[in-house]
Parts: structure tokens; C-alpha cells; sequence
């Protein structure tokens, strides 16, 4: 195929943060597997207009990050295939990260570390339709959790209309003062990496200790950014990667004609990157410290909660109770979330045998491992996979 017949595909999708470069990597990986296309690339940052020359382009298909009503407006009047990345603006055909997921990760990270308490700091666009916002999706399912695990999660908006009329240094002020009144130690999970750099900078002004007291775990490990953080910033990895790569292919359905199948699409979470900002155990017993370290070095070796119990000198009754009353759980349900964990880890990024996988992870057997995936995740190892 010729360039001048292959199709024409605009991508506007900044690249200045790390997820809209991932996107663009699946997306490129797409067009070299599955054919040629002549790109359009539109640089610039996620809140810009889109170019001027989109109104009267005549390519084959768009694939965007559509974050105002604007370029929303101007994507709709090309009458063109549009392949939504960000999911702020309804009625086009989206692909895009598990918000809910990416939550639940962060939440199960402060728990597997102990923590007890838990919050979030948001940024909301107060312009966006309910459920369209990513920052109000990712606090529904972290304040979901904390609420089945019996806290309620403590909020603040950054974006807040009254806060952001503020001067930096007041925004500061007041942010340290929610952080101060925190009851601690806690676990913060902040909607971006973005929003990392000030959460910490208000920490240090609070006069709080991180890791000790507050944990605080971002989103989308671009690494510039987190490691400007001091400290260092914790963060969800998302799979961006994979969103663009299926964007592409959806929009290449669009193209050829066909209609897409189902709803929204949502790609799963890889891990969350540890750095020192979350790199603690927020536990003052230290057989319990003991406890939880046994349950990270060897969970997934096949350990028995009796030999847990011996590893940390304490009987399995007094180790039950302990956990019971600490953390809510049970040991053997942290040792569950310690080997579903890491089985998540090698399905999303080996092609491991499923039989193999529940082998490394500690597992009886695949069928076992099949049964906590049911009760935890509401589908199987191998539909996971296929996810």
C-alpha cells in the first residue's frame, strides 16, 4: 500500500506528561504490526485548542485526548472516526485506563503496608458531567474501598473554585492544615503524579513525616516528576501503552466500516512503582512489622500461616488476634492479597502458563488461584488475561 492510499490518522495528544507518550508508543507499536498509516501528530499541552488546519482536514480517522468542550465541537464537525483517550467528554468511542482499578491498586498497597486510615487528594474539573471526570472516578473507588474496609477517606479538591483563586503560598497553607489534621499515620493517594510535587512540598510544610506518617502514592509513574518529589513519589503504573495500541485498532474498525462493539473500553493497571514516599510499614507492634515483612519476602513460597507465626515468635492464636484487631483482616487474607498480587504482576506482563503462574505465587493449584480470582475480581486468570 502506498502512503498516498494508506490511511490518514491525526493524533492529538500532548507530550508533555508520560501517559500521553505511553499512547503514543501503542499506538505507533499498532501501525507497525498491523500495517501502514500516514500520522499527523498535533504537539502541545492537553488543555490547548486543537490546530487550526482540523476543521478542514480530510484524512481517514482521528485518535485524541479530548479535554474541553471545544475541540469536542470541532472533532464532531470534521464528521471523521474519533477514538476518545482521556474520557472527559461524552458520545465518542473511548479507550482509556481503569480509573476504579488504578484506586483499588493504590487503596491495596496502603493496606498490604498496614495502614488504617486513608485519603485523597483530587483534582477535579468542575466543568466535566458526572462520572466523566478521571480524578472523581479514581476517588469514588478509593473512597469505596476505604469505606468496606470501615474508614472513611478524608477528601481535598485542588481545584476547589475558592482554592484555586488563592496565591501559591495560600494554597499551600491550607493544604498543610488538612494535612496536619490527618489522623495518622495514613495513606494519600493523589489523582496524578502531577499533583504529587505540591502534596509533598505541603507536607514538609505541615510539619509531617514521609513515609512515617503520611504515605503518599501518585498516578502514572512519570518519572521526572516523581523523582523531583522529595521524596521520591510512589505510583500507580497504568497501561497506557495498551491504550493506545487499542485505540489504534479500534479506530481501525471505525475506518474499514465496521461499528464498535460494546461500550467503553478500560485497560487494567500494571503495578504501583514503590519509592520512598510510600516505602514503610505504618505498624507500631514490631511482631506485626515482623508479620507483614515475612508475608512481602515469601508470601508467594508456598508459606503456611503456622509458619508465619513461628517466623515472629508468637503463636497462631495471638498472630490472628493481632492482625484481627490491627488491620480487620485475617493473616491468611494478607497472605492471599500478597500472592494475588503478584500473580496480576506476571499474567499483565509474561505469557506465563496459568498453571505456572499459581505455581510461582504460592498457590495450591491453578484451580485454587481461579477461585480467589473469582471472589476478588469478579472474572478468571484466563479472562484476566485476555482483558
Amino acid at each position: 500500500m502506498s502512503s498516498a492510499d494508506s490511511p490518514h490518522v491525526a493524533l492529538l495528544i500532548e507530550t508533555s506528561l508520560a501517559s500521553g507518550r505511553d499512547i503514543l508508543r501503542g499506538i505507533a507499536r499498532y501501525v507497525r504490526q498491523h500495517g501502514q498509516w500516514s500520522l499527523f501528530h498535533a504537539p502541545g499541552g492537553l488543555a490547548d485548542a486543537p490546530p487550526i488546519w482540523l476543521e478542514r482536514w480530510k484524512g481517514s480517522g482521528i485518535i485524541a485526548r479530548i479535554s474541553n468542550a471545544k475541540t469536542a465541537a470541532i472533532l464532531r464537525k470534521t464528521k471523521l472516526p474519533v477514538v476518545d483517550v482521556l474520557g472527559m467528554m461524552p458520545g465518542f468511542p473511548l479507550v482509556h485506563v481503569d480509573d476504579a482499578a488504578i484506586a483499588r491498586q493504590a487503596f491495596d498497597h496502603f493496606v498490604e503496608r498496614g495502614f488504617r486510615h486513608f485519603a485523597f487528594v483530587g483534582a477535579r474539573d468542575y466543568l466535566c458531567e458526572p462520572g466523566q471526570d478521571w480524578s472523581e472516578r479514581r476517588r469514588e473507588a478509593f473512597c469505596a474501598a476505604a469505606d468496606a474496609y470501615g474508614e472513611a477517606a478524608g477528601i481535598f479538591q485542588l481545584t476547589e473554585p475558592s482554592f484555586k483563586e488563592m496565591s501559591w503560598e495560600e494554597r499551600q497553607d491550607r493544604l498543610a492544615r488538612w494535612l496536619h489534621q490527618l489522623p495518622k499515620p495514613v495513606g494519600l493517594m493523589v489523582c496524578s503524579d502531577q499533583r504529587g510535587l505540591d502534596v509533598l512540598e505541603a507536607c514538609h510544610r505541615a510539619g509531617v513525616k514521609v513515609p512515617a506518617e503520611i504515605a503518599v502514592v501518585g498516578v502514572d509513574n512519570d518519572k521526572p516528576l516523581c523523582e523531583v518529589c522529595n521524596p521520591p513519589l510512589s505510583s500507580v503504573l497504568p497501561d497506557h501503552v495498551r491504550v493506545g495500541y487499542d485505540a489504534a485498532a479500534l479506530l481501525g474498525q471505525l475506518i474499514a466500516g465496521k461499528r464498535p462493539s460494546g461500550g467503553p473500553q478500560f485497560v487494567l493497571p500494571q503495578t504501583v512503582v514503590t519509592r520512598q514516599s510510600s516505602d514503610v510499614l505504618a505498624v507500631d507492634d514490631p511482631t506485626l512489622s515482623a508479620a507483614l515483612r515475612v508475608i512481602g519476602e515469601r508470601g508467594c513460597e508456598g508459606i503456611s500461616v503456622d509458619e508465619i507465626a513461628k517466623a515472629v515468635g508468637l503463636s497462631r492464636s495471638i498472630l490472628q488476634r493481632k492482625f484481627r484487631l490491627t488491620f480487620g483482616q485475617t493473616v491468611h487474607d494478607h497472605l492471599i492479597a500478597a500472592r494475588l498480587k503478584r500473580a496480576l504482576e506476571l499474567i499483565t506482563n509474561t505469557d506465563m502458563p496459568l498453571v505456572e503462574v499459581a505455581e510461582r505465587c504460592g498457590f495450591n493449584n491453578q484451580e485454587y488461584m481461579g477461585v480467589v480470582f473469582r471472589k476478588r475480581l469478579g472474572q478468571t486468570p484466563g479472562q484476566y488475561r485476555n482483558s
